[in-house]
């Protein structure tokens, strides 16, 4: 049987946290990838792209024969067709905010496993924002939550007094859909404990 180990291609402490609740042990690498928005592509196009170059990547970093299956990731938060990702200061972030003000947006997460062969699932998201005030906006982005966060949120943080309902994964709007995870996992036969077959 395959070993439980793998390889995370993510600096995100929120995906590392989330893979750790399933109990599989991991190693991280930290990869370097272009997420530049191409040309005519879409959001679904782009997420799913991202997510398996940053999954291949991390395979090819091992640069050995026994490179283990590695893990890839991407999420995007998207309102109107636009893409709204990390924001790039105070101001960025304040628009981003006011635009999800009392509306509902989608959040896409990918996930991708490469090892010989490559694999990868989607978790498509709605998320209900409340109207929010200037004052609430201003005082949440001096909080420091929203700075590296894909539309300048993170629902598991101050920013679920925002939320007023979810249609989706939570954990997919964190960062890492972990019942696509775990069946994206499986299929290259690595299993969380409570589920490893005898």
């Amino acid at each position: 049987m395959t070993d439980s180990r793998l390889v995370l291609a993510s600096k995100s402490p929120r995906r590392r946290e989330l893979l750790r609740q399933l109990d599989i042990t991991y190693d991280c690498v930290s990869i370097d990838v272009d997420e530049s928005l191409r040309d005519g592509e879409s959001a679904i196009d782009f997420v799913r792209r991202l997510a398996m170059e940053k999954a291949h990547t991390g395979w090819q970093i091992q640069k050995t024969e026994l490179a283990r299956p590695t893990l890839g990731a991407d999420t995007i938060v998207v309102v109107d067709g636009a893409i709204l990702g990390k924001p790039r200061g105070k101001d960025d972030a304040l628009r981003m905010m006011s635009i999800l003000s009392g509306r509902t947006h989608q959040v896409m997460s990918a996930v991708a496993m490469v090892a010989n062969d490559s694999a990868l699932r989607l978790s498509i998201s709605e998320v209900g924002m409340r109207s929010t005030t200037d004052a609430e906006r201003e005082a949440y982005w001096d909080s420091g939550e929203p700075a590296d966060k894909a539309g300048a949120y993170a629902i598991q943080g101050l920013a679920a007094m925002f939320v007023e309902r979810l249609h989706g994964s939570y954990s997919g709007v964190m960062g890492l859909p972990l019942f696509e995870t775990v069946d994206l996992l499986s299929r290259f036969s690595i299993y969380p404990p409570l589920m490893k077959p005898i």
